[in-house]
């Protein structure tokens, strides 16, 4: 069974910092990539951050010099650190996993359920 689970959500004050933290089952055989997205009420999901196969990391404009993605390629498991936490980072963050579930199998994206990142005063 594929699993894809998200933690380290909560509420913090602006400037504060969270750490959010992703598993991918090893069900997964073939990972090419791992990241985050949010969705803020009323909004589209937007990209904050992946890292690809080979150490390439890229990150939403909104987010450079405060986010940090890391990943465990050895645990199919993904970071994301926040720092200097807005009010407009409030949304829930979903992990995302690009891959196979074998090398057979067509390339699919894996969701987690989201964890609720919410920066208020």
């Amino acid at each position: 069974q594929v699993q894809v689970v998200e933690s380290g959500g909560g509420s913090v004050q602006p400037g504060g910092s969270l750490r959010l933290s992703c598993e991918a089952s090893r069900s997964i055989a073939v990972v090419y990539s791992m990241g985050w997205h949010r969705q803020a009420p009323g909004k589209q999901r937007e990209k904050v951050a992946t890292a690809v196969n080979g150490g390439y990391m890229n990150y939403n404009d909104a987010v450079k010099g405060r986010f940090t993605i890391s990943r465990d390629m050895v645990n199919n498991t993904v970071y994301l650190q926040m720092n200097s936490l807005k009010p407009e980072d409030t949304a829930v963050y979903y992990c995302n996993v690009f891959g196979r579930i074998n090398p057979s199998t067509p390339r699919t994206e894996f969701w987690g359920q989201g964890t609720q990142v919410t920066v208020s005063p």
